[in-house]
């Protein structure tokens, strides 16, 4: 026999052959009449089909059987009763199942069902099987509903019709038969009741679909096995995948109230095709706009190359990746690609490189580097045929033909292939690469992407990088950049946090840790603020380089609030065809207000804000250098700003809008300032008076303007003979133009209050 069991609890009676106490004649309740010595009634211990029965004589018009037994019941289970019956002489009788319902109180539960379908005997050892399926439910197959009254009952059998006769029976079983209505019971929808083979090769797509269809808000259910799908496969409901789908790259899985990485890693057997599955159903999914990590982790074998996932090139619908962290697993698929060719370069076409031999092996996205080559400039795109590469940026060199190197890095999310994407964003994730590859490639086009609440972790050498005007509206917000090379001394280290090629980048409270240089930006309309960016590092006399790289000369960018630690403010214009200054704007635009700069065991010609000009003729036309702090430690430095004269110095005689002011210097030998206020002691009579700025004025730039002149105290001739008329003042005299004169009318003495200006501010 087949002992049933549920929750610790036996449903089975015991056999007949165990004795006729444990029957009773009417309810089954304790104290009703019972078969043990009753008349009619006897176990057979060697029937042929049976074995142990009972053999009964049927005397009443409906002779019950009950098991005294009390068997629970509840909502949610289904129980099945069944015996095997046939008749041996006498008139031939019918028999079904029979119950007793009682409630927590002990007492009969009327308006319920207690018997089953009735099964005629028509021939003598003729064996029938009689049975009914009792519960709660009325569902499909159900014979007796019994709702929620019901805690218990007592089981058997009913013979009904003429009486007479005598029957054998075999042990009655009562089994447990919930899986039955499973999924009803718990809402799951198996894939299997619809037709799927699930050997990894036959198409289960339309079963999959049927089944989808049929869950109606269920969970569907995809038992193990592997399951192909040929064509793109939508989930409305819930769905859990214990097998694994089988699909080529171009169809699309859509699990649309599971839309995660916990479900498609499900769904395909790995983190990394689950990941790749999710991320290109999210370019075809307007139930979602995130594809949410779930705070687990991604392991990457490649990079993902998201335009050919998703399978469109323009994109402009907000979409995210969010809550998770993305692992590099080292492979050969993350190996850099380094070609060399020659090429020809004419800065009347400042984006192009002409005549170049095979260049298909020339990646787009590749980073360009050679003489007269600026910082970052990509491949932006090529012309296998015409033999000519667009540049994202121009170069600095002027025209020529050279070799130029071509090194085209791996990223673990690669945009490169969308020549359009717009609002696209990444959130609370962190790159984990390990060294390994690069973290986000940026598309060639579009803008506002967004990057905010990540961690860029040791990144083979770049953490964001723009190979074309993608990062227009940039947005980088709370981020976290740990640089790959940060034990190498600073001059050594070839790692780049960011780079921007076109305007309005808003770069807000990240942090950064001893990278090569933390942005390198082109484009104008910057905001850069609240950010702790440190590059130093323990060298004696340490070399440092610049943290922010503006590569622009008109900027109007605003740089405030930032902690800027062992790192210069660059400003060069190496992103210029032209780089020499004829007409136009020159450096202006750029206000730095509020920062914190710190460094330390520096070289004294260290210096903070350094302007770096490609070529002559530039000048300062609108900078704001104001409320900052400038400290050192362990050392002290000439100055704070500072010309880099590689290349060409500025024209200090045409100085316009410079102020650089109300600023704290510590362990600064010479702290700029203009408008600079100097006391001038004339202690004998003259009537010239040459006013020394002593390089106090911004960059050792000319003293070009005096805007104010207070005689402090009484002003007299030799002899104390009091003076009323007032100088005239010229202005650029020394070696150096950074003097002025005050030209008395008689030869005089005392105090001025001279307050001189490097610019010429109308």
């Amino acid at each position: 026999m087949n002992i049933a069991v549920t929750e610790g609890q036996a449903l089975m009676p015991p056999p007949f052959s165990a004795g006729l106490d444990a029957w009773s004649q009417t309810t089954g309740r304790p104290g009703s009449p019972g078969y043990d010595g009753a008349f009619g009634a006897s176990v057979v211990i060697t029937d042929p089909d049976f074995g142990g029965c009972l053999e009964l004589l049927k005397t009443e018009q409906v002779q019950r059987l009950r098991w005294r037994g009390e068997v629970p019941m509840r909502p949610g289970l289904y129980l099945r009763v069944r015996a095997r019956v046939k008749a041996i002489s006498g008139a031939l009788a019918s028999v079904r199942v029979g119950a007793w319902a009682g409630n927590a109180a002990g007492d009969a539960v009327g308006a319920v069902p207690l018997a089953g379908p009735e099964v005629s005997l028509t021939g003598f050892g003729e064996v029938v099987e009689v049975s009914a399926v009792i519960g709660s439910g009325a569902r499909g197959g159900v014979d007796m509903a019994w709702g929620t009254a019901p805690v218990f009952g007592h089981f058997g059998l009913d013979l009904t019709g003429p009486n007479g006769g005598i029957v054998r029976i075999d042990d009655i079983t009562i089994e447990d038969v919930s899986a039955f209505w499973l999924s009803e019971q718990i809402g799951l929808v198996d894939v299997r009741d619809y037709g799927t083979v699930g050997d990894g090769v036959s198409d289960d797509h339309a079963a999959f679909e049927a089944a989808a269809a049929a869950a109606a808000g269920r969970i569907l259910v995809v038992p193990a096995g592997s399951y192909r799908i040929g064509d793109h496969l939508s989930i409305p409901g819930p769905v859990r995948f214990e097998g694994t789908l089988v699909m080529d790259m171009q169809h699309r899985l859509l699990c649309q109230s599971n839309f995660d990485l916990p479900t498609y890693a499900a769904a395909f057997g790995s983190e990394d095709a689950g990941f790749r599955k999710g991320v290109q159903a999210l370019f075809h999914f307007t139930e979602h706009v995130s594809f949410d990590l779930r705070g687990q982790r991604v392991r990457l074998d490649g990079p993902v190359d998201v335009a050919a996932l998703a399978g469109v090139d323009d994109f402009a619908a907000r979409r995210v990746i969010a809550n998770g962290q993305i692992d590099l697993v080292a492979s050969g698929d993350w190996d850099s690609v380094t070609v060399n060719r020659q090429a020809t370069y004419d800065p009347s076409t400042p984006l192009q490189l002409t005549g170049m031999q095979n260049l298909a092996g020339v990646p787009v996205g590749a980073r360009v580097t050679g003489a007269g080559v600026g910082r970052e400039v990509h491949v932006r795109d090529k012309n296998v045929a015409a033999g000519t590469v667009t540049l994202s940026q121009p170069l600095h060199g002027g025209a020529m033909t050279q070799n130029f190197t071509f090194t085209r890095d791996a990223y673990a999310l690669d945009f490169s292939g969308f020549e359009n994407l717009r609002r696209f964003e990444v959130q609370y994730v962190e790159f984990l690469c390990r060294s390994a590859g690069n973290a986000i490639m940026l598309p060639l086009d579009g803008g506002i992407i967004r990057v905010n609440d990540c961690t860029f972790n040791r990144p083979k050498d770049r953490a964001i990088t723009s190979i074309g005007r993608g990062c227009q509206g940039l947005l980088i917000d709370h981020c976290q950049f740990l640089a790959p090379d940060m034990a190498l001394p600073a001059q050594d280290r070839n790692s780049i946090a960011f780079n921007v090629n076109a305007n309005d980048a808003k770069i807000r409270s990240n942090r950064a840790v001893m990278w090569g240089h933390f942005g390198i930006m082109n484009g104008a309309g910057h905001l850069i603020t609240g950010n702790h960016y440190f590059l130093g590092d323990t060298q004696p006399q340490g070399i440092r380089r610049g943290g922010i790289v503006l590569t622009q000369v008109n900027v109007k960018t605003t740089i405030t609030g930032n902690y800027i630690d062992n790192n210069f403010i660059e400003w060069t214009n190496e992103h210029s065809a032209e780089p020499a200054h004829d007409t136009g704007f020159s450096f202006g635009g750029l206000t730095v207000v509020g920062n914190t700069f710190t460094c330390n065991d520096v070289a004294p010609w260290f210096s903070w804000i350094v302007i770096k000009p490609y070529g002559p003729g530039h000048f300062l036309q609108g900078l704001n250098v104001n409320g900052n702090v400038f400290r050192t430690i362990n050392g002290r430095i000439d100055r704070v700003e500072s010309v880099d004269t590689s290349f060409a110095t500025l024209d200090f005689g045409r100085t316009r809008n410079v102020i650089f002011d109300n600023n704290a210097f510590n362990g600064v030998d010479v702290p700029a300032q203009s408008p600079l206020v100097i006391r001038h002691d004339q202690t004998g009579a003259a009537g010239t008076w040459t006013v020394d700025t002593a390089g106090r004025l911004p960059f050792q730039g000319w003293a070009r303007t005096v805007s104010a002149l207070v005689m402090e105290g009484a002003f007299t001739g030799d002899g104390g003979v009091a003076r009323t008329q007032m100088p005239y003042v010229t202005v650029q005299h020394g070696p150096d133009n950074d003097r002025i004169r005050l030209n008395w009318p008689e030869a005089t003495q005392g105090r001025a209050v001279v307050t001189i200006r490097v610019d010429n501010p109308l």
